[in-house]
């Protein structure tokens, strides 16, 4: 495989791929509870801002240059972002708030099943998994799986920034594919 920028339709890509890694760190570091002090509240900004609104753009941007697969994905990620961040301060019931993550963790499964790269089919299944555990762990009130759809949440966003930071620096995306082997024949 060549190195050419496959993280989208160059910039735009690049950009809604930050955009991505960067909240999905944010929120799922908060989530999985592993810095003292830092909670997913504390990812309301950066939700709100940089997953919300840069998002947003970034996924305007793609439709104008006919890249309807980033378009889609950043506009809807970014309009659920913005979404989870202004209603963050309310008072919701658990179960709200658990069909909320369910319908985010549909968006995502969407996208991890429309194809794309691997990168992204990457990041958007681990997404929808972690919002699928956290989903699932406001149903039943259950602290130690949202940590765990926290993990995946970061590990979705290493993802999606690992395929920008790539795609900046010219490296591979693609998985390596096994070489095809010698054929063996009864004849020898």
């Amino acid at each position: 495989m060549d190195n050419d920028v496959s993280a989208g339709s160059g910039i735009t890509g690049v950009v809604g791929r930050l955009a991505l890694g960067i909240t999905l760190l944010a929120f799922g570091l908060g989530y999985a509870d592993v810095i003292d002090g830092v909670s997913a509240a504390d990812a309301v900004s950066i939700a709100q801002y940089v997953g919300g609104i840069a998002l947003f753009v970034a996924g305007l941007m793609a439709l104008r240059d006919r890249d309807a697969a980033n378009g889609t994905a950043f506009v809807s990620l970014g309009a659920l972002w913005f979404t989870w961040a202004v209603a963050a301060d309310n008072q919701v019931s658990a179960n709200a708030a658990g069909l909320f993550l369910l319908l985010f963790a549909l968006v995502a499964l969407s996208l991890t099943l429309a194809g794309g790269d691997q990168l992204g089919q990457g990041a958007y299944g681990l997404f929808f998994v972690g919002l699928l555990l956290m989903a699932i762990a406001s149903f039943a009130d259950n602290d130690g799986l949202t940590k765990v759809g926290g993990w995946f949440a970061v590990a979705a966003g290493a993802v999606a920034w690992y395929a920008a930071t790539a795609a900046l620096a010219h490296w591979p995306t693609a998985l390596p594919r096994r070489a095809a082997g010698r054929r063996v024949t009864a004849a020898g």
